[in-house]
């Protein structure tokens, strides 16, 4: 065996198609020999996982990970935690994505000798939010509960978030894997401009004077941060303090007024506005998707950042101060006024990536703005 790994790893950077590679690794896993793909996936990241890694490893160490989480029996799940916790191949963001996939395709109660074995604390972290979202109870889950129960490692960024899936985290969108790869939904799309805006209907449109600091417009933008920082992506992230109360409206001809960068030109021919009433669900589920499954050259932050960032730009939207629990978040946003906003300008690049959210504060005083597009 060692001889045969020895052999593909040599030769892995010559070959133009690693299906051969993975129909070995199928066969040896088919007749109950998960051990082989471990110490492959070992070999080869202990070759080429720390430098610049050759496609060729990606694709091979990939299918390798899919393989042990979605082969049912308890051997290849240990294989696959052996394999994400070796020392060759250990990785924070590889620990994300690992999480996501086991939560997809294991069952809680297999999961629990994640939280026994030899194991990353970022792993059991993610894990445990990535199961929350798909709706289980991990607090009464034995051999994850204690784990997570416990309070060493509530100063982890993920310790902020509850463990309990809230009613505005239903029908989040979360990704569905097999050994092929993995697919998911998008609530939101290319900016399709649903007809132009035709006035307020006399309602009054307040004056409006911005507020945006930076450190606020980084905490509007956590969501689609990963799109400006991993791929092509553009946002616009501001707050303004407003001279009366719109009406829904006058909404959007109050954005009209901002001075918004992604709505230059609309009124112009084909650059039309489309605003709607959004729920706070709607809201957050758009920026969940936006932060886990990410933009066009990236993909994302997985389920349990994913998460994080979504909560930390809808309290920003919502205008809960720093400090704020996650109950206070939820309850501030369900006060907010909601909208979702496109348009065809030339801002929003219209092809699958684009998002516009706006919030309107409970005493509708305080108008916060998030607009986000990438390309291919």
């Amino acid at each position: 065996m060692t001889e045969g790994i020895q052999e593909i790893v040599a030769g892995l950077p010559e070959l133009k198609d690693v299906a051969g590679v993975r129909a070995v690794a199928d066969e040896r896993v088919a007749r109950g020999d998960a051990a082989f793909a471990t110490d492959l996936g070992v070999a080869l990241a202990r070759a080429y996982g720390r430098a610049e890694p050759l496609w060729q490893y990606r694709s091979v160490f990939g299918h390798l990970l899919r393989l042990l989480a979605t082969t049912a029996g308890p051997e290849n799940l240990t294989e696959a935690l052996r394999l994400v916790s070796s020392p060759e191949a250990a990785d924070r963001r590889r620990d994300r994505h690992v999480a996501s996939l086991l939560a997809s395709c294991r069952r809680p109660e297999e999961l629990a000798v994640v939280f026994s074995g030899h194991a990353s604390e970022e792993f059991r972290a993610c894990l445990v939010h990535e199961l929350v979202l798909r709706g289980v109870a991990v607090d009464e889950e034995p051999g994850i509960a204690r784990w997570a129960r416990s309070p060493h490692w509530r100063y982890h960024p993920l310790g902020w978030l509850p463990l309990t899936r809230s009613g505005m985290e239903d029908g989040a969108d979360l990704p569905s894997y097999s050994l092929r790869g993995s697919s998911h939904a998008m609530p939101y799309g290319p900016s399709g401009g649903g007809g132009p805006y035709r006035g307020t209907g006399g309602a009054r449109v307040p004056s409006a004077a911005e507020v945006t600091t930076p450190q606020l417009a980084a905490a509007l933008s956590s969501a689609v941060a990963n799109w400006a920082e991993e791929s092509n992506g553009v946002v616009e992230a501001r707050v303004f303090d407003l001279a009366g109360p719109p009406a829904d409206e006058a909404v959007p001809a109050t954005l009209l007024t901002l001075g918004l960068e992604s709505l230059a030109g609309v009124g112009r021919k084909k650059a039309a506005l489309s605003v709607s009433a959004c729920p706070p669900g709607q809201a957050w589920r758009v920026l969940f998707a936006a932060a886990s499954t990410g933009g066009a050259y990236n993909s994302g932050s997985h389920g349990a950042y994913g998460r994080l960032a979504a909560w930390q730009s809808l309290a920003a939207l919502a205008g809960v101060a720093d400090g704020a629990g996650s109950a206070e978040v939820e309850a501030r946003a369900a006060e907010c006024a909601w909208f979702g906003f496109d348009a065809r300008t030339d801002w929003f690049e219209q092809v699958a990536w684009d998002i516009g959210l706006a919030a309107l504060s409970p005493d509708r005083r305080r108008l916060a703005v998030l607009a986000a597009t990438d390309t291919d």
